[in-house]
């Protein structure tokens, strides 16, 4: 017989481990599967977004997040060098993670946690919910859409056999070449191949007392040619990634190239160990559709994004959030099939606006290759004439540098515009800033954080189900709240007693969906309740309210 589940997820990287997660938060079952074993030998992620430990506060595993690995009293400048023994042209300094505090905008704030350290977590969260069948060695072969389920066919990479699954949806988190992807046509644009790159992780201990340069997570270097390599803190202690930063043209280096490459870089002989090599591209391309039927794609199996501002993952886990709870609804009975639409309607322009900042932050960051730098930066003396050139080409890379660092309003300012599931009020829209972010709960965007207590955020009280936010009790909210009763729809009224609050939310009523976006406002319930409950939940307009 074959077995039957709510959603089956190809691909338990971080995006599908956590669709997993929140999907089992929800109550939704799903079956994951992974083609590897697990393990993560070259992480292609360290930094987990504000955003994303929001989710992860949701989720209850910030404490998790913090204890996963990593070295939190690391120190987290960035930093650009001739090389480590060389010269400094500047840097941007930031406090360990242990020291860093959550911005005025969030009770979070951005956390170090490499993939090799973050999927385990992950794994444990989506567990811990007893809905996730998490099954590693096992890929997913093919699959066909019938109309009202999805039969696949998954196979043990240990022992080659091979079963049928039966799910009412299919999620490819399967990467950049996803199975899933390829399998249903959806083409890919944007730029194919912005550098070719190559990472090699290497162990040294104490590797800070072999250079001159003061310690850092991640040192740009500048030679004659430009920029030429990267070197991070991938574990804060004794293992580091390097990558080498090619062009356009394909070329794999050897193991002796990639060594005589890490000695250039720290400036001396030294002995270290390399741990693993992997070649790979950096691209800027975003899926024409992120879904087809019963089929949706997330994270890199949506878009492929340069890892300059760290905004691939923390893209993908929006994706997954974003989708879970509109696959919970509709499993649910309650969510409609235009709820479902609005998955691509919402995340792709997220996607787009993303990928496209992170590329613009690898062309500044190579700008030297354009304009190549003085050959007295490199001179081996200091007399006055060298330091002040050094000092200028380095303060303007730093100014330049700038908008990558600081990138607050790419992670909380996104907007849901124009988005069929979203009652507009004719405010305007936003401005969409990248280095700064100004709350809003204008219908579309993040519901804004405000602190209620010690600890207690106004994000902490949004769960699985709608919240209704009143921020005067005198309002009557009871139509509303009936309408999604008579709906089927979970929703729950708050009363938030914070003079804040209200002046930041500007209505006395303010609807919140389960992904955390307003998505209604007004100061007094609409006369047609029923209609917005409809349109916020995906549902046809002229469906009849339940009996």
């Amino acid at each position: 017989m074959v077995q039957r589940v709510p959603v089956l997820i190809a691909g338990g990287g971080p995006v599908g481990l956590a669709l997993a997660g929140d999907l089992g938060w929800r109550g939704v079952a799903s079956v994951v599967a992974e083609a590897r074993d697990g393990s993560v030998f070259q992480p292609k992620m360290d930094m987990v977004g504000i955003r994303t430990m929001e989710f992860c506060r949701r989720w209850g595993i910030v404490e998790d997040v913090e204890a996963a690995g990593y070295n939190r009293s690391y120190v987290q400048d960035c930093a650009w060098v001739t090389n480590l023994n060389g010269y400094e042209f500047g840097r941007e300094a930031f406090p360990p993670p242990e020291r860093e505090k959550p911005p005025p905008q969030s009770p979070q704030h951005r956390e170090r946690c490499p993939q090799n350290f973050f999927d385990p977590v992950l794994t444990r969260f989506a567990a811990s919910t007893g809905q996730a069948d998490i099954r590693y060695r096992t890929e997913l072969v093919s699959f066909t859409d019938h109309g009202d389920h999805v039969r696949a066919v998954l196979r043990s990479t240990e022992t080659g056999e091979t079963c049928e699954l039966d799910a009412d949806y299919l999620v490819g988190c399967d990467g950049g070449t996803s199975t899933v992807r390829t399998a249903l046509g959806i083409g890919m644009s944007g730029d194919g191949a912005l550098t070719y790159t190559a990472n090699a992780i290497f162990r040294c201990d104490g590797l800070e007392d072999l250079h001159t340069t003061t310690p850092g997570y991640r040192y740009i270097f500048i030679g004659p040619e430009g920029t030429w390599a990267t070197l991070v803190a991938i574990n804060g202690r004794d293992q580091w990634r390097f990558s080498l930063i090619g062009d356009a043209t394909e070329r794999e280096p050897t193991n002796e190239e990639m060594r005589a490459a890490i000695v250039r870089a720290v400036g001396r002989e030294f002995d270290f160990e390399i741990l693993s090599i992997l070649p790979w591209v950096r691209r800027q391309l975003v899926a024409d559709s992120y879904r087809k039927g019963r089929v949706f794609l997330a994270g890199d199996a949506a878009h492929l994004t340069s890892p300059t501002g760290g905004f691939g993952m923390n893209t993908g886990i929006l994706d997954s959030v974003n989708l879970s709870w509109k696959l919970a609804a509709r499993l649910h009975g309650w969510g409609g099939e235009a709820l479902l639409d609005s998955y691509d309607f919402e995340q792709r322009p997220v996607a787009v606006r993303n990928v496209t900042e992170a590329g613009d932050n690898l062309k500044r960051m190579l700008a030297p290759r354009i304009a190549r730098p003085e050959p007295a930066l490199f001179a081996d003396d200091d007399n006055p004439a060298t330091q002040e050139a050094r000092k200028r080409f380095g303060d303007d890379y730093t100014e330049m540098m700038k908008r990558e660092w600081h990138s607050i309003g790419i992670h909380l300012g996104y907007v849901y515009e124009g988005s069929p599931v979203i009652v507009p009020d004719g405010s305007p829209i936003p401005a969409m800033t990248v280095s700064s972010y100004t709350p809003s709960a204008r219908p579309g965007s993040r519901a804004p954080h405000v602190w209620l207590g010690e600890d207690r955020s106004l994000l902490d009280e949004f769960g699985p189900g709608f919240v209704l936010l009143r921020f005067d009790s005198s309002v009557d909210a009871r139509h509303l709240l009936a309408a999604a009763e008579e709906a089927g729809v979970p929703a729950r009224v708050t009363d938030v007693d914070s003079a804040e609050a209200a002046a930041l939310y500007e209505r006395k009523l303010v609807l919140v969906r389960p992904d955390g976006q307003v998505c209604w406002r007004g100061d007094e319930v609409p006369a047609d309740p029923a209609a917005v409950v409809r349109r916020v939940t995906g549902q046809p307009a002229e469906i009849a309210v339940r009996a």
